[in-house]
């Protein structure tokens, strides 16, 4: 079920506001399913002390409305580096990374479920080992938690911003400025459950950008992340004027893509502190081949 949040249950803790909505359920069971994950305000999972904003879109599913015990599936995995606390891995475009309305088998959590059974538990039963995630359609490096310990340090590196990530993006448009910094906050679409916008009453957003390379109508853009808000990167682009090329949901109404396939944004560059040996690690990867052969088109 979903709902978005009234102005009279704004600033209501989210368990509370679940109570209000879900009468037949107890506050003890409503807080199992938050801990267990399967609560999102905003497309993000939720804690039950989160205090609610007016038009927050709250989403949950009950765990007797779907299979709650989760199935390795022998998904091939293109692995990094992996060791007793951390799995890093370069998640192909079109793979989902965990299950949800929709897609709840073929995700990139059962792919590692087939490869390691011990994963943390912090953000519930099916999200097991994520610390972040990228979209279905972003390709590029992920970071996979394999106990509880390890998770919570590497969280703790998302929120004070000491674990970096960098992507390579193609966007429309030719960007004149060799850098620059998008701060903007970002939002829930207030006509597009499904989108992300620009909205000053929504999450700080900060991105960095810098030219690699310009073509006739399109710029080839590293992007770094200081803040890892839902849709972040093709929020902001969109918003100055530069939508990620083949981006279907950001791109604009006329929409006639270079790339058919998914928006040409991918992870290439993850640096942390490992959680146990507080090493600080880099971990880099390719572009991969159906991004580079539209970038040797445009060469071309």
């Amino acid at each position: 079920m979903e709902f978005k949040v009234s102005f009279k249950e704004a600033n209501l803790r989210l368990d509370k506001v679940l109570s209000i909505y879900c009468t037949d359920k107890s506050r003890s069971y409503l807080a199992k399913v938050i801990d267990d994950g399967l609560v999102f305000v905003n497309g993000e999972v939720a804690k039950p002390s989160l205090k609610v904003k007016e038009n927050d879109l709250i989403e949950l599913t009950y765990p007797e409305d779907k299979t709650i015990s989760l199935k390795g599936e022998d998904i091939p995995l293109n692995i990094i580096y992996e060791d007793s606390d951390i799995l890093i891995i370069d998640k192909p475009q079109g793979l989902v990374v965990h299950p949800a309305a929709g897609h709840w088998e073929g995700t990139l959590v059962n792919a590692v479920l087939n490869h390691c059974k011990d994963l943390s538990t912090i953000n519930g039963v099916i999200r097991p080992g994520i610390v972040h995630r990228i979209d279905k359609d972003t390709s590029g490096l992920i970071c996979i938690a394999k106990n509880d310990e390890a998770h919570h340090k590497l969280a703790e590196q998302l929120k004070d911003h000491t674990m970096n990530r960098e992507y390579v993006a193609l966007v429309k448009g030719v960007i004149k400025e060799n850098s620059g910094t998008i701060d903007m906050p970002i939002g829930r679409h207030k006509g597009n459950r499904l989108k992300m916008a620009a909205d000053k009453d929504g999450k700080s957003a900060l991105t960095h950008f810098t030219v690699i390379d310009r073509f006739e109508n399109h710029t080839l853009v590293s992007c770094k992340l200081v803040t890892g808000r839902t849709h972040q990167i093709r929020v902001h682009m969109s918003e100055i004027g530069h939508p990620v090329e083949g981006d279907p949901l950001y791109y604009g109404k006329n929409y006639d893509a270079l790339y058919k396939g998914g928006q040409l944004l991918t992870a290439v560059k993850l640096t942390l502190i490992h959680p146990r040996t507080n090493e600080k690690m880099t971990f880099e990867t390719e572009l991969p081949n159906y991004f580079l052969e539209v970038i040797n088109k445009l060469k071309k």
